[in-house]
């Protein structure tokens, strides 16, 4: 099985609070892995890292075998790899459409290309697909803050897969959504990794959402690797159970 983010030793403070410590993890491609632990233990931080975000103090980082710690943010997003956030990053003044057309970092953008008719029908098309796709074609006109926050993370989903990742990092992709619309999303992150070919590696709190995704889940505590194995070994892990199951 072939390895996409290998993560090996890597250690990140902020001031003298140590976020993450010695941290090791391996994404396989073409599979979903998870990654969950309390809140304040160092999963957002490490996605953050990944993408490059937040260079590393210590360790190694690679991506399809290619060192990306001291990359810059773009260049890794032009390796393929992409994250979604906690807090959506949307253009709240366009619309949904438009929000979708100029997300692709690829693409080199006017004035006129934000704000005028700049984009190919192909792109329309593409975008309206997507849009389709994750549910929200019939708010396609609408300003992407005029939406709930749900539908916020479902567009800025959306946007990232207009990119084309090779794999995606989705921080809490169900939180603030809809408890009557998670099954679809868990259905439509499958097809995501089935039908698109995408890897994804997501931090999530729904457990029931995690153990139903993920092939394999890695938990955190106070900065650093806590377990690590399929959802049935996690859910019985008695480490994990103390430090954080036991709250759910």
């Amino acid at each position: 099985m072939t390895t996409m983010i290998e993560v090996r030793n890597v250690s990140k403070a902020f001031g003298g609070v140590q976020a993450n410590k010695d941290v090791s993890i391996a994404v396989p491609e073409g599979k979903i892995t998870g990654l969950i632990g309390p809140n304040g233990s160092g999963k957002t931080t490490l996605f953050n890292s990944i993408v490059g975000y937040h260079p590393i103090d210590e360790g190694s980082i690679r991506f399809e075998g290619t060192e990306i710690s001291r990359m810059k943010v773009q260049e890794i997003a032009r390796l393929g790899l992409l994250r979604t956030f906690q807090q959506t990053r949307i253009y709240g003044k366009m619309d949904c459409v438009r929000n979708m057309l100029i997300s692709v970092p690829q693409r080199t953008m006017g004035w006129s290309d934000m704000f005028g008719e700049q984009f190919s029908a192909e792109d329309k098309e593409k975008a309206e697909h997507l849009l389709e796709f994750v549910g929200l074609y019939a708010k396609r006109n609408l300003l992407a803050g005029d939406l709930s926050f749900g539908q916020q993370k479902l567009l800025e989903f959306a946007m990232a897969l207009m990119n084309e990742p090779k794999i995606l990092l989705l921080d809490e992709p169900t939180a603030g959504i809809n408890p009557t619309l998670i099954n679809g999303l868990i259905d439509r992150l499958k097809r995501v990794n089935d039908e698109f070919g995408i890897t994804l590696f997501v931090i999530e709190h729904n457990m029931r959402v995690i153990m139903n995704l993920a092939e394999h889940i890695y938990c955190m505590a106070h900065g650093q690797m806590l377990a690590e194995g399929t959802p049935d070994t996690i859910r019985n892990d008695q480490r994990v159970i103390d430090a954080y199951l036991g709250a759910h």
